[in-house]
């Protein structure tokens, strides 16, 4: 099974990179496979149900998310009614939406997508690590393929996990930081590992914003108003390649698109 899962999608440059190249990788990189985290596509924080629907429609098959995702209560209903959107797992019980969702590939081949979010220098929430066993238990045993994205600010704590979960996931793929790191592996039990996908949106940024007011803020140490940055995008994130009858990774490389003027 081939899948590509692209890092934070930030605002309108991300979507509309999204909406350039999509259905053309699907073909290109012969995909069975595609997911995006979208918490931040709509105005670079957060995820409107417009946007979250026009997403799906360019050919993402699945989103996941992350502590921006609540920015618009809109996306409540969607969280609570769609199939093809989570939200953070570990969150306290009653949160609406899914933290996991389970699926066929092909019309044949099932898959399960967890997400969860970190507690280092993040919000509150329950412990990612505990959360896991409980939903692997869960998991009905002839599901192999189990991807999960871990949306944490700490590289510690995202490799941790990752070492946590290998040999009982076939991926776990880090976000949030929105920078791509260099440490696609494959750990010793058959998981593959990132520790961030990285980022779809405005390569002249920080982190997807327009530099100058994010300088100030630190500079001055003042509030600013954030504005999404413009120019050239990238797409990022990473390509898998996983056998369906172990679930272990068999390649896992980063992708990138290379600078782009939508």
């Amino acid at each position: 099974m081939r899948i590509l899962f692209f890092g934070d999608i930030f605002g309108r440059p991300g979507r509309k990179g999204i909406a350039a190249k999509v259905k053309a990788l699907r073909e290109e990189l012969d995909l069975d496979l595609i997911i995006a985290n979208g918490e931040n596509a709509s105005q670079g924080i957060g995820l409107s149900i417009k946007n979250a629907q026009q997403l799906l429609d360019y050919g993402i098959d699945l989103l996941t998310s992350g502590n921006h995702i609540w920015k618009f209560s809109n996306i409540y209903s969607f969280l609570k009614t769609s199939d093809r959107i989570v939200r953070p797992a570990n969150l306290p019980e009653g949160t609406r939406g899914r933290g996991w969702t389970s699926f066929e590939v092909r019309g044949e081949v099932p898959v399960a997508v967890i997400n969860l979010q970190g507690r280092v220098f993040m919000d509150p929430v329950e412990c990612p690590f505990k959360c896991a066993d409980k939903i692997l238990q869960e998991i009905d045993p002839e599901i192999k393929v189990i991807l999960v994205d871990f949306h944490a600010e700490a590289t510690s704590e995202k490799q941790s996990l990752g070492r946590y979960l290998d040999g009982r996931v076939s991926a776990m793929l880090g976000t949030h930081t929105h920078v791509q790191t260099n440490d696609a592996r494959i750990f010793e039990n058959g998981t593959g590992y990132i520790t961030d996908a990285g980022m779809c949106g405005p390569v002249e940024s920080c982190l997807g914003l327009s530099p100058n007011p994010v300088i100030k803020r630190f500079v001055t140490g003042l509030p600013q108003k954030w504005k999404v940055a413009g120019g050239p995008i990238e797409l990022q994130g990473v390509l898998l390649e996983i056998d369906e009858e172990t679930g272990r990774t068999v390649s896992i490389e980063t992708y990138n698109s290379g600078r782009m003027t939508v």
